[in-house]
């Protein structure tokens, strides 16, 4: 996993499927104008006329039902948030998306790869002393589709060496409308922020060392990925991250974007190499795939 997952920007969720402020209800249009009296124009309205209507009121947004990491976690002794029941609006997290960047045209896959640019590494988290060189990076773009059932793009970084294999593993994610809620760079200040519990962005590079590890994680080289991480959440003893998506912890009540044995977000990473911490014992990373085996 790429850490403790949260959201840097809080994305505003709304119902029935709505996050990150999307679907944000239009004003209603201005209602038309009374017709005119068929008195004279200089003289006074008729009274026998219709009544003067007037320009209905906007609309009012439903209310959010849900901020991703508006509402910070009690701390463990271990520096975790406390693991909390699930709250019912996230039990079959079915968030949509914001658009950072331009939708796809026409609901089509397509996907770019490109050295990181000056601004994407600068907000990402990446420094001097972190195991692989920014030249040795890549920025990537790809199609994805939400949980709101529309396309979207996302953007990712990894290590050069992958970054054709990754685009081909989101292609046929891509062809098989496997559900994504966000994917997008994780930024320097999420690695010190206080645990929500409630994010769910599907990444790659994040310079850290490996959980409760000194040594750096296969993400800090970009070669790791974390797909869903609320839907399929990292498990160790009683410790589940993200720390509210214990009710992802049952694999056989299956819901859309969790990841299971064999299927085919399983297979199209084997396909390139790389292995899923879903068949680990302990800990079971179940949002966890990379080139590395850890």
């Amino acid at each position: 996993m790429s850490g403790r997952p949260r959201t840097l920007a809080p994305a505003v969720v709304l119902a029935p499927a709505v996050l990150l402020l999307l679907l944000s209800c239009a004003p209603d249009p201005a209602a038309p104008a009374a017709p005119p009296s068929s008195g004279s124009s200089s003289g006074p309205p008729s009274s026998a006329g219709p009544p003067a209507t007037t320009a209905a009121a906007p609309a009012t947004p439903p209310a959010p039902v849900w901020q991703v990491g508006a509402t910070p976690l009690p701390l463990r002794p271990d520096g975790f948030g406390q693991v909390l029941p699930t709250p019912q609006v996230l039990t079959n997290r079915s968030l949509p998306t914001v658009d950072r960047l331009p939708p796809p045209e026409g609901d089509r896959w397509a996907a770019t790869v490109r050295p990181v640019p000056a601004e994407v590494l600068a907000r990402s988290t990446w420094r001097a002393d972190c195991p692989v060189a920014a030249a040795d990076l890549r920025y990537l773009t790809m199609s994805f589709w939400g949980f709101d059932g529309r396309t979207h793009t996302g953007e990712m970084i990894v290590n050069r060496r992958v970054a054709d294999d990754v685009t081909g593993v989101f292609a046929t994610l891509f062809r098989n409308r496997f559900p994504l809620e966000e994917m997008r760079v994780t930024a320097r200040p999420e690695l010190d922020a206080r645990p929500t519990g409630d994010g769910n962005n599907t990444t790659a590079f994040v310079c850290r060392p490996a959980v409760n590890l000194t040594r750096w994680s296969a993400h800090a080289y970009g070669l790791a990925i974390d797909v869903n991480p609320f839907c399929n959440p990292y498990i160790r003893g009683d410790l589940v991250l993200p720390e509210l998506a214990s009710s992802y912890v049952d694999r056989g009540n299956v819901r859309p974007g969790m990841i299971l044995p064999g299927d085919p977000t399983v297979r199209a990473f084997a396909a390139i190499g790389w292995t899923w911490g879903g068949t680990w014992t302990s800990p079971k990373d179940l949002q966890h795939f990379s080139s590395t085996g850890n």
